[in-house]
C-alpha cells in the first residue's frame, strides 16, 4: 500500500508527538484500517513534509511520532492565479480538485453577470470552506506539500478594481472570439487566467478584464464547457511554461 499523505494545519517538528482527529483520524482508522506501527507521511502547507509513525490509532483520534523532515517542492515554477466565475452544481469541485492538480497557486471565485449561482452570508463561507477542502484533499493525493489558497469570493467588477498582480504578470482571459494564442505570449514567471461562467463573459465584461490589463486568449476553434476550458488553458500553460512536458 502506498504511504498516505495527510493534511494537518497543526506546527509539525522532528521528534514531537502529535494527535490528529476529525476526517484525517477516520479516514486512517476507518477507511484504510491502519494500525500502530503503520506509516505515513504529513504536511502543513508551509513547505516540505514529514515521515511519521502511527503510536495509537481509534475512530477518534490518530497518534504519531514524527519523523524526519524531506524538503521536497513539487511547485511548479510558473505562478499561476485562477480567477473563475462560480459555476453550478458539482463543476466547482471538480475545477478546484483538478487546478490543484495541474498545479495553479490561488483561485478567486467570482460572480459575474451570468453566473447563475447565487451565494452569499453563511452559505458562501461554508462553500469556501468546502472548496479549500477540495484543494487539500487534491494536494494529498498528487502530493504537492504548498497548498493552493482559496480566496474570498468577490464579484468581478470588484476584482477587477483590485490590484490582481504585479507589473510583471502575464493576464489573460479565456474568450474564444480572439486569434490570439498563448506561442503569441513571453514566457511570464507569473501569470492570471481569468474564466467566466457557463455562457462566457459578456463583451462588456471582457472590455472591461481588457482595460485592466488582460489580453484575450483563445484555445482554438472549438467552444469549450466552463469546466473543461480552464483545465485545458492551466495545462497547456504548464506545458509551455512550467513543469508539463
Amino acid at each position: 500500500m502506498r504511504i498516505p499523505r495527510i493534511f494537518t494545519d497543526q506546527p509539525l517538528s522532528s521528534g514531537a508527538n502529535l494527535a490528529l482527529s476529525g476526517s484525517a483520524a477516520r479516514h486512517l482508522s476507518s477507511a484504510l484500517r491502519m494500525s500502530a506501527g503503520q506509516e505515513i507521511t504529513l504536511f502543513n502547507g508551509l513547505g516540505g513534509e514529514f515521515s511519521a509513525t502511527l503510536t495509537r490509532a481509534t475512530k477518534s483520534q490518530v497518534d504519531v511520532s514524527i519523523g524526519d523532515f524531506r524538503d521536497i517542492d513539487r511547485e511548479s515554477p510558473l505562478n499561476l492565479h485562477l480567477a473563475i466565475a462560480v459555476s453550478r452544481g458539482e463543476r466547482m469541485d471538480w475545477i478546484v480538485q483538478k487546478a490543484t492538480e495541474l498545479g495553479v497557486s490561488e483561485i478567486t471565485p467570482l460572480f459575474s453577470e451570468r453566473t447563475e449561482v447565487k451565494l452569499n452570508g453563511e452559505r458562501l463561507e461554508k462553500k469556501l470552506r468546502h472548496w479549500q477542502q477540495v484543494s487539500i484533499s487534491a494536494c494529498e493525493q498528487c502530493q504537492r506539500n504548498l497548498v493552493p489558497s482559496i480566496n474570498p469570493a468577490l464579484t468581478l467588477d470588484q476584482w477587477l478594481s483590485q490590484d490582481t498582480g504585479n507589473a510583471e504578470q502575464l493576464k489573460l482571459v479565456l474568450h474564444h472570439r480572439s486569434d490570439k494564442s498563448l506561442a503569441q505570449h513571453q514566457p511570464p514567471k507569473s501569470a492570471c487566467l481569468l474564466v467566466g461562467p457557463e455562457g462566457g463573459l459578456s463583451d462588456n465584461e471582457i472590455s472591461r478584464a481588457m482595460d485592466n490589463g488582460f489580453a484575450a486568449l483563445t484555445l482554438g476553434p472549438r467552444v469549450m464547457r466552463t469546466e473543461t476550458a480552464p483545465l485545458a488553458a492551466i495545462s497547456i500553460m504548464q506545458s509551455v511554461w512550467g513543469d508539463m512536458g
